[in-house]
């Protein structure tokens, strides 16, 4: 009984165990702060990778748009509401 009793009475197991208790909950860096700062950089890291998908997706269509006309004049006529001379635009919205 006594050998149990300076086993856990040890300072060395003492200093050990308050320091583990420390890092995991009361440090700055402790164990949930590590894990939201985790969570936050996958979520920017793919919220980079959505935006780079994007880039790349507006850098074909603008290729498109400077070597194709008529892909102009499409874009042209969706976007801007652009019209030829001889014709009539009727805009429908929904609400």
């Amino acid at each position: 009984m006594k050998k149990v009793f300076n086993f856990f009475t040890n300072k060395y197991l003492l200093t050990s165990v308050a320091f583990v208790v420390w890092m995991t909950f009361f440090d700055q860096n402790d164990w949930m702060t590590q894990k939201d700062t985790q969570k936050q950089l996958q979520e920017v890291k793919d919220h980079i990778g959505f935006l780079t998908a994007k880039t790349e997706e507006m850098e074909q269509d603008l290729k498109l748009l400077q070597t194709n006309p008529e892909r102009l004049e499409k874009y042209a006529r969706e976007h801007y509401r652009m019209k030829r001379d001889n014709e009539d635009l009727y805009v429908i919205e929904r609400k």
